[in-house]
């Protein structure tokens, strides 16, 4: 994509009174203010210090009873809470190798970061668009540290196990004392699919990881979760580090804000997504088909500087902003885009935008 199509896109997005993705402050000034709210809305009136008391505290013990673990950390990135876990793991166990999709996060936008840093060895749980269940662990053989999934696997379209594959998987991994580690990014979104709420689905891993800057719109941040021995060892790993820092006030009040507002909104974001999905005309595929979550794969022919032009004229026209833009795939005249529903599109019709949508992309019926 050009960049100047790029900066034409992102501009006329940013000057966007509506938009079917998350609605986020316009600038820091508006960030900030938000923040002074929440403190004031949630009672925050003292500051951590390297990660201790005030909104990290806090912070820690309502992820803690959301996930009903009993430990948890505060991380200042996911990267480095799941490098943590995972080394852990691998030094309780005495084995450096790790099973996890070939297109987990850790793969493929970490810079080789947990091998060189960690020492870690990866093994394919799955490969491509693949759901883990228990018979890729068999497939495994020999001693592993722990198995890995990304719940839900965001490079393969937001794609998720069943719950009960996820269970099978836990027993199988329980039985050959392997840990299991829940890269949960997107946890949040991930409930409705899964059918099942957040303590049972915590309660077949051995740790977890949550993010809170995507769906639920923090500044920054993550928390580790597990038993109390495995957290302590993760704390000594997170000082080491380099991550115990002396203060996250700012980013765990957001944390802590994005819980309470935005965290009861995501199964209506996932139900539009739906509504949206099946109503896009045959021309564009969604992976997965029907979506798992509110942030899918979407698939075309056609020409993405193209489609990027229509997409900001529309915006610019309309005041409405859909989506990330569209990328070339490796297959000729194949164009892809990401799509993330947020609380934006709650107020719009799903079928309508998805009409307008079809045309810009596809082209008018």
């Amino acid at each position: 994509m050009a960049d100047d199509l790029l900066a034409r896109l992102n501009t006329a997005y940013a000057a966007c009174p509506a938009t079917i993705t998350w609605q986020r402050p316009a600038n820091p000034a508006a960030a900030f203010a938000e923040l002074a709210a929440a403190c004031a809305e949630l009672g925050i009136d003292d500051w951590d210090t390297y990660d201790e008391h005030g909104a990290v505290e806090r912070l820690e013990r309502e992820v803690g009873t959301l996930l009903n673990k009993p430990a948890a950390a505060y991380f200042p990135s996911g990267i480095m809470a799941q490098q943590a876990a995972l080394r852990v793991h691998s030094e309780r166990s005495g084995s450096a190798r790790v099973a996890l999709p070939d297109l987990s996060h850790l793969l493929i936008h970490e810079e080789n970061g947990p091998r060189i840093l960690q020492g870690l060895r990866f093994e394919y749980l799955t490969q491509g668009f693949q759901a883990p269940n228990a018979a890729h662990l068999a497939a495994l053989p020999g001693r592993l540290a722990a198995v890995l999934v990304e719940l839900p696997l965001r490079d393969a379209g937001c794609l998720l196990p069943t719950f009960d594959d996820l269970a099978g998987l836990s027993a199988a991994c329980r039985e050959r004392g392997i840990a299991l580690h829940i890269d949960g990014a997107r946890i949040w979104e991930s409930v409705d699919y899964l059918g099942h709420p957040l303590p049972e689905v915590a309660a077949l891993a051995d740790t977890v990881y949550v993010s809170f800057y995507k769906g639920l719109g923090g500044l920054a941040g993550s928390v580790l979760l597990g038993t109390e021995d495995v957290i302590t060892e993760a704390r000594l790993w997170r000082r080491r580090m380099g991550g115990t820092i002396y203060r996250n006030t700012a980013e765990a009040v957001s944390a802590l804000a994005g819980l309470h507002r935005r965290l009861p909104l995501m199964s209506d974001c996932v139900r539009w997504a739906r509504a949206f999905a099946a109503a896009l005309p045959a021309g564009i595929a969604v992976q997965p088909s029907v979506p798992h979550t509110n942030q899918f794969l979407v698939f075309a022919a056609g020409d993405p500087d193209l489609i990027n032009g229509r997409l900001a004229a529309y915006a610019e026209t309309n005041g409405l902003a859909l989506g990330s833009p569209w990328r070339a795939t490796t297959e000729p005249g194949r164009v892809t885009a990401e799509l993330n529903i947020g609380d934006g599109a709650l107020e719009l019709d799903p079928l309508t935008i998805a009409g307008i949508f079809g045309d810009l992309v596809a082209g008018p019926r």
